[in-house]
This record gives structure tokens, sequence and C-alpha cells, in this order.
């Protein structure tokens, strides 16, 4: 009999043995909802009730509350991957399973659609040990999970040289204040530190003990949207991002790989009528902690998308509210514009949770920096000195910081309904928020005039892709839009053409302005000249310290900076626009941007390392000493060779490497050479920057260094493994010719060091350069 009931326990699973859900749970507190969930204040254990085996939802992970470094980019209400998973019972657990939506079978055919399923991996996210069950119902113990690293804060730290860090459980723990449950959405959320050693600098300077991170992690269980959504194709020319998988059920003479847009489900609850509301109208509601004025332009700015819902015959479907006290913002039900704190000034996002079967857009999630508000006063304060004890100078300059802010609001709000960056807007007269504005500073009567820094409302652009995305049209009509909008000379290039430092789009640039990015840079460096001449004491607050001015003159100094990257890319650059064949009678192609337009390009990018352009008045330097005790130079203040001093030479060569850096990219030498350029190219470099007339006194100083920037960029370019050989060969003669006339002048001491150089190239093969350039303080984002 013994026997018997030792094999009788064997073949008994664990499951039969488990108690059942009610007596398991009696006295825990206990969250109805889209999954029950159970917590047990004894242990600090939280169990999940899983009544839907097999059934598809997502699953969002995010993070309430970040580390609050810019730099290490973990901040405060930022999503996580959004994924499509479901429950599948595997003896003694619950396995959380994600499923692999990009490859798919869009078929009728079971079978068909199982073959895909059974050819792709799929990925297991937790193994979730069943506690009790009922009758088709299980309780798993969804703790460990919680407190895990889903959002892989530890290697992210790693990999960013902040140190080696790993879960603590000991100082980890649920997080029930904001552990809820809903109809549709189950949310759970943890306190977890994170413990390790080796904490980087950026660490050290937001956390009070860097030895431990202690953040937030959320969880989001959220039911897939009721059917009825109509997905839209994605088009190259829309300004959507795309949602893409592979269809193995398309027929083979169809492309297999799909391409949908990502939009919310917006319905008129008249659609035969020219003005309707919305069945359920796009509601974004706004952080209470954000403060007066600035909550004021977010919601002016997150508003102006209504403008373009009216336009296709909607009434109120885009509305932004007040977060209600007892609402959360990791919630699915809410798109939220959050505010979140940083140690110093950064970037801002629009992201989302989107449904990857069909690019349903569920949630918007903007968080907005801040800091940058405070940038945009200090570019305005620099720009026109308005402390001379008149209030109202100063609201101008806030007056333009919070014109910013509105555009902000609605650029990250675009990001969230489906839109992408359009980096040709801005010099295409202002047509979209959704590109990064450059304030248009203007010279009126030689004095400096913020007055239209910034455009009020949506552009163009904005409105043509709302009605791309979110207009009841055909297929037909569609191609009807993108043909009118063409025809309007409507500009467009997203990211990946324009944020490359060798892009070849001669269009696509960031924080740019100006149809001719040339003559724009020759206006810049005019304002610039003019609020330089005038820049003094009247640029920093009463009460602040005279070294403040540093930081004050850094955007002032570099003002032209962004402009240089437009001229940069005229250099080897080319005009083209996203085409589908059989879209238009006559397609545009590919275009080299004029050999004289790109000889006058590299003009105006030389005019900029030229010690006249770089030098900085005596007056000036004579304002500026070291940091007051209690200060200290900072990530927003030029480094410097002097020590303690503010060191005008170490400005001028950060500049003058970024101009040089730009023009020597190895891709531009590339094309420059594919177009019998390159020859020309670098020696008008070489006899303007190297080869140039003596400068005398401070100024010759500036060209010295110059000169030591502009042969270090010079040897990177050469030696780089980018560099096509014909280019190489091309500027290794140069090079050598100007070896040439270095041997000629080797009695100037700096000339002869970079002989030297060339010289110990020539002999071993490797470049050891005799310095590296010093580089700009940050300047994204403004």
């Amino acid at each position: 009999m013994k026997r018997w009931g030792i094999l009788l326990c064997l073949l008994v699973s664990p499951l039969t043995l488990a108690a059942g859900i009610k007596d398991f749970t009696k006295g825990m507190e206990h969250r109805q909802g889209y999954f029950d969930f159970y917590y047990q204040p004894s242990e600090g254990k939280l169990f999940l009730l899983v009544d839907k085996l097999e059934q598809p939802f997502i699953f969002q992970s995010s993070l309430p509350r970040g580390i609050g470094s810019n730099d290490i980019g973990l901040d405060r209400g930022q999503l996580g991957e959004t994924r499509l998973v479901q429950f599948e019972r595997f003896g003694n657990k619950l396995m959380l399973k994600q499923l692999n939506t990009y490859y798919r079978a869009d078929s009728h055919n079971a079978a068909e659609r199982a073959s895909i399923d059974q050819a792709f991996a799929s990925s297991v996210l937790a193994g979730l040990p069943v506690v009790a069950s009922d009758a088709d119902k299980w309780l798993v113990d969804y703790s460990d999970f919680l407190l895990s690293d889903i959002h892989q804060i530890g290697p992210r730290l790693a990999a960013q040289n902040q140190g080696s860090y790993k879960v603590d459980p000991k100082r980890s723990g649920v997080y029930l204040k904001r552990s809820k449950a809903f109809p549709l959405n189950t949310e759970l959320e943890a306190l977890v530190t994170y413990a390790g050693s080796k904490a980087g600098e950026f660490v050290r300077q937001v956390t009070p003990e860097p030895d431990a991170i202690s953040v937030h992690l959320h969880h989001s269980l959220v039911a897939l949207p009721d059917a009825g959504y109509q997905s839209r194709e994605f088009h190259p020319y829309s300004g959507y991002w795309k949602v893409e998988y592979m269809d193995y059920a398309a027929a083979i003479d169809e492309p297999m790989v799909k391409r949908l847009l990502p939009r919310h489900r917006l319905q008129k609850k008249n659609p035969d009528a020219a003005i309707s509301e919305a069945i359920e109208p796009i509601v974004y509601y706004l952080d209470p902690g954000v403060p007066e004025p600035v909550r004021t332009a977010l919601y002016e700015g997150a508003m102006w998308w209504n403008s373009a819902f009216e336009q296709l015959g909607y009434k109120n479907a885009f509305v932004v509210k007040t977060l209600p006290a007892d609402a959360d913002p990791m919630d699915v039900r809410y798109n939220v514009i959050q505010w979140v704190h940083r140690a110093t000034r950064g970037w801002s996002y629009g992201a989302g949770v989107t449904d990857p079967r069909t690019g349903e857009i569920i949630k918007g999630h903007v968080t907005l920096g801040s800091l940058r508000v405070r940038q945009d006063f200090l570019i305005a304060s620099g720009l026109t000195g308005p402390f001379k004890g008149n209030q109202g100078d100063v609201e101008k300059q806030k007056a333009m910081a919070l014109a910013r802010i509105r555009q902000l609001s609605a650029h990250e709000v675009g990001h969230t309904i489906g839109l992408i960056h359009n980096f040709a807007a801005s010099a295409n007269g202002r047509a979209s928020v959704m590109d990064y504005p450059h304030p248009l500073v203007e010279l009126k009567d030689q004095q400096i005039s913020l007055q239209h820094a910034y455009r009020e409302g949506l552009g163009e652009w904005d409105m043509y892709a709302i009605q791309y995305g979110y207009g009841d049209y055909s297929d037909q009509q569609l191609a009807a839009l993108v043909a009118k909008a063409k025809a309007d000379g409507l500009e467009y290039m997203a990211d990946e053409d324009a944020r490359p430092a060798g892009g070849v789009s001669a269009i696509g640039h960031l924080w740019d302005n100006g149809a001719d990015p040339v003559e724009e840079l020759k206006r810049l460096m005019r304002v610039r000249q003019t609020a330089l001449s005038h820049f003094g004491l009247d640029n920093i607050a009463s009460g602040q310290p005279l070294s403040s001015l540093h930081e004050a003159l850094v955007p002032i100094y570099l003002l032209h900076r962004y402009q240089i990257e437009a001229v940069s890319k005229m250099v080897g650059g080319a005009f083209y626009e996203y085409e589908l064949k059989g879209e238009h009678p006559q397609a545009k192609g590919f275009k080299w941007v004029e050999t004289e337009k790109q000889q006058q390009a590299v003009k105006a990018l030389l005019d900029t390392v030229q010690p006249e352009f770089l030098a900085l008045p005596d007056n000036l330097l004579a304002l500026i000493p070291p940091k007051a005790y209690g200060d200290s130079d900072g990530r927003e203040s030029f480094k410097g060779r002097m020590g303690l001093a503010f060191d005008p030479l170490s400005a001028a060569e950060a500049a003058a490497n970024h101009s040089l850096s730009m023009l020597l990219h190895p891709q531009r030498l590339n094309r420059l050479s594919s177009q019998g350029q390159l020859t020309e190219v670098l020696s008008q470099l070489r006899q303007s920057v190297i080869q140039g007339k003596d400068h005398k006194g401070k100024r010759a100083l500036i060209q010295q260094r110059v000169r030591h920037v502009a042969f270090y960029q010079l040897m990177k370019s050469l030696t780089s493994q980018d560099l096509a050989p014909e280019a190489r060969a091309a500027l290794y003669l140069q090079m050598d010719d100007l070896a040439d006339w270095l041997d000629k002048h080797d009695k100037d001491a700096n000339l002869k060091m970079l002989l030297q150089q060339w010289q110990a190239f020539e002999d071993n093969g490797e470049w050891q350069p005799g310095f590296k350039p010093l580089a700009l303080p940050p300047g994204s984002p403004i």
C-alpha cells in the first residue's frame, strides 16, 4: 500500500494539489478588473488571476519614475516596448509569451497561419508559478516578474559605462498605490532598486547614493481594441511613422513587406454631415504639475491640432483637458502630456502604445523636458540684452520662450497621433511643426528683432498630413492628395535622410531656416555679429555673477552652428523626394546640386573659420572673469585650455572644428570625388585656411589654432575607413603638396609641427595627432 501511495502522489500534478483561489487569497487585498489581482501585505507579494488563456492582449512596460539624467535617457513617463502577448499553460506554470507579430500570414486558412507561427520563434517573458486554481482560472505569483528588469535598466547603464547594476529584491517592492484594475486594463507598479558599483558620472550627478538607484517600473496589461478599426496603408510621402510586417500569404506578384500608418481611431457620429462630432474624440490630458505660464502654452500648442481635424469636418474631435487627480498617467486609457524634470536640459518625446497588428494608436504619451523653456529664454536674452531695468524687455524674451513651448507641445503631440519629423519644412516656409525650428532672428534698423521667432499654429504640411491619415478618403482620393501637396511645393524629408552628418539631401536639415541655406547662413552671420557687438552686462540679470556671461555667450557665439550643417549638405548634396512608380507622369528622380551652388556653399563654410569671424571683442572678454566661488563650469560652458580663465582660443577652435568636420565628412568627400570636384574643394580649403596670408596679433593666434584643427580634420578623413580609394588618392596628393609648402615655411613653429606629423605618417603609415580639437558644448535641443 505504501508503494502504491507513493506512485499515486507522483501521478498527481502540482495543479491538482493546489489550493482553491478563494481559500488561498483569504485576507488579501483584492482589485477587480481586466485581470484581477491580490496583494498579500505580510509577504509583499502580488498574485494575478488569469482567466484568459491563449487570448492575445497588449503588454506595455513603462518607467513612471526615472533617473533624471538626459544623458542616460531613463526619464519619468518613458514607455518601453509594446508587446502582443498571451498566457499559456505549461504544467505548474503559466508562460507569458510575446507573440511574433512581424512574420504573419494574412489568410483565412488557419493551417497557413499556424505554419507561420510554427516557423518563427516567440519569446517567453516570464514563467509564473501557479499557486492556486479553480475551473478555468489560475492564480499566479506575479511578484518576481513585477520586480524584474523588464525595462533593461541594468544593461542600458552598463552600455553607457555608468556602472554594473542588478535588481536588489530586498530593496524592492510592490507599489500598491499605483496598482489598479479597470475593465479593459490592469496596471501594476513596483519600486525597484538597482544595486551596483562603479557608478558613472551621470549616475553620480542625479542619485543621492550612487550604489543604489531606486526607480518605479510599471506593467500595463491591456485588452485589445474592439473590431472595426480600418487600417490605412503607409505611403512614404504621408508624413507618418510605419508599422511593418511580412505577410507570407501575399500573392507571388505582390510585396511581402506590408506597412501601415499608425493613427488613432476616429469616426464621425454623422458621416453624411458637413460638420460632425466624433463618436469618440481624441482626448489628451495635461499634467497638472506644470506651472504657469508654461501650462497654458502647452495647452494652446496641443490644441493647434484641433484645427487640422476641423478641416475634415469634425467638431471638437481633438480635446485637451487636465489630468484628473485620481488618474495615473501610465494608465493606457489616458493620452497624456507629461512634464519631466532632469538635472540638465534634454529632449522631449512623443511615444505611445500601438496595436502591432493594425497600427491603431491606443495611447499617446508626450514627455516634455521642463528645462527646455529656459534655453530659449537664454538665447533670447543673449541676443537682445534685456536686463536694462525695463521689465517690458524681459517680457519679450519670455514671450519668445513660450512661443517655442507652444510649438514644442504641438510637435510632440504630433508624434503621438502618428506623425514623423519633416526636416524639410522649416526652410519651406516653416510649413510644419514637425521640423526642429531654429528661432528666426531678424535685423530691423540694425536692431535684433524676435517678433517672428516662431510661427504660430500648424503649417501647410501638418494640415495635409492629417488629411492623409485621418480623412475618409478612397485610395484614388489619397493619391490626389499626394499629387496636390507636391504640386503646392510642400517639401518632405524624414529622419534617416536629414540626421546623418554626411547626409546627401540638400533640403533635409535640423534647426535651419531659409529656402537658400547659403544666403541664410550669411544673414545669420550678420545677426551674430550685431549681437556680439552689443553683448555685455545687459545680457544677464542683476545679482548674477559676471562669470555667468560665459554661458549666456555660448549660444550667441554659436548662433550659426546649425545653419552650417544645412550649408555643408549642399556640398556633394542632391535633390530628390519620396516617389512611387506610376504616381506622377514625370518622376523627379535624383539631381546633384549645381556646381556653382556647391562652390558658394564651400566658400560660405570657409568664411566661418576665418580669424575675423571667430575673434571676440576685447571689451567683451574683459567682462568674463573665472567662475565666482560657488559656481563652476559645466556642460553648457566652452571647454578651455587655460585653467580657470575663459579661453577664447578654444572657443574658436571648437567652432572651426565643427565647420571643418562637416565639410570634410568622408561620405561627402566620396560624393565630391565622384563629381570631379574634390580636388578643387580641397585646394580651396588648403589655400584659405592653412596657406592663407598671416594675420597679426590675437587673430594670428586664432589662425594658428585653426590651422591645427584643419590639419587634424584632413588627416582624420585621410585615414578614415569610410573614405573611398579614389577620394583617398586625391586627398593624399593634396596633403603631399601641403607638405611641400610646410617644408618651405618651417621657420614657423606651428607649421613645422604639422610637417613633422605628416613626415611621421609617411614613415610608419600611422597617424599620431598632435592634438585633438575640443568639442562644442551641447546645442540640441533648443
